[in-house]
């Protein structure tokens, strides 16, 4: 015999769980509406297999976070074969929206992103770049961390011996990427409680100039922070501007879950969708 608490063997029943009010709520997953434009990954610089590697982990966090998603990856100086040019995958599909792998703004690629969207045939919507973005931030401080330049949480009071007291947080696309990564740079400040100042790649000087205004601030030991994806530049340009600035680098964002979400904001917008978990991350 069975009663309302419970078969009559006496074990529990599982019951569904009441939702909860408020901020707290579990957010309601995304389904990817009937109709939707594919998703296509714009990846800037010469194609590698690392920058293959990067760009498909990302597209893979995209659509773990929304299954269904019909997410590609091309080249903006695509070669063919395991490398598609962008021209290629927009004319492989009758809606898209492209989303530039990049962090911040960099005039001659968004250029050149714009005119492969102009001359395709298929209807195409080019978002913005990934950053600023607190999520940004916070993927900069875990990189700082891996390296060994920044406590991985500064709530904990342990020390690290090689923490940097001064940040460069290097980009490349001249004073406006500058000044994009400035506003991620406020925000690393905020969470790492020491100077953070952009410099650009690209521009002759920048790294040392900036070098040099942080140590006349008082930082003794500083770091170098790429605030950008990995494809736009090459190994070889960090470790001179590492040397330039004489300090130690992180490595570059790559394929950091917070750079999936990004983009699937970015794509989201432009369908007038908001992802629940897309937000900026508590310090």
């Amino acid at each position: 015999m069975s009663s309302a608490a419970g078969p009559g063997n006496g074990l529990p029943v599982r019951m569904p769980r009441p939702r909860q009010p408020g901020r707290h709520r579990r957010p309601e997953p995304l389904a990817v509406p009937e109709g939707a434009p594919a998703l296509v990954l714009a990846v800037p610089g010469a194609p590698s297999h690392a920058s293959r590697g990067i760009a498909e982990e990302v597209a893979s966090i995209v659509r773990a976070d929304l299954p269904g998603l019909d997410a590609r990856v091309a080249y903006l100086e695509g070669e063919g074969g395991e490398f598609p040019s962008l021209a290629h995958a927009l004319a492989q599909t009758p809606a898209a929206v492209v989303v530039p792998l990049l962090a911040g703004p960099e005039a001659s690629i968004m250029r050149r992103l714009g005119q492969a969207v102009v001359g395709s045939s298929a209807s195409v919507e080019l978002t913005d770049v990934l950053g600023p973005h607190p999520l940004l931030a916070e993927a900069l401080h875990v990189r700082l961390s891996e390296a060994g330049l920044a406590r991985a949480d500064r709530a904990r009071l342990f020390t690290v011996a090689t923490a940097a007291d001064g940040i460069i947080l290097a980009t490349v696309g001249g004073e406006e990427a500058v000044r994009a990564a400035g506003v991620t740079g406020v925000l690393l400040a905020a969470r790492l409680a020491v100077p953070v100042l952009a410099a650009a790649l690209d521009i002759e000087g920048s790294i040392a100039h900036t070098a040099a205004q942080l140590r006349a601030s008082g930082a003794g030991n500083l770091a170098l922070a790429p605030c950008l994806i990995g494809p736009e530049i090459t190994g070889e340009l960090l470790s001179r501007a590492a040397a330039e600035a004489g300090c130690a680098g992180a490595e570059a964002l790559g394929a950091y879950p917070a750079v999936g979400k990004l983009v699937l904001t970015r794509y989201t917008a432009a369908l007038g969708i908001a992802p629940a978990d897309a937000q900026a991350p508590s310090h």
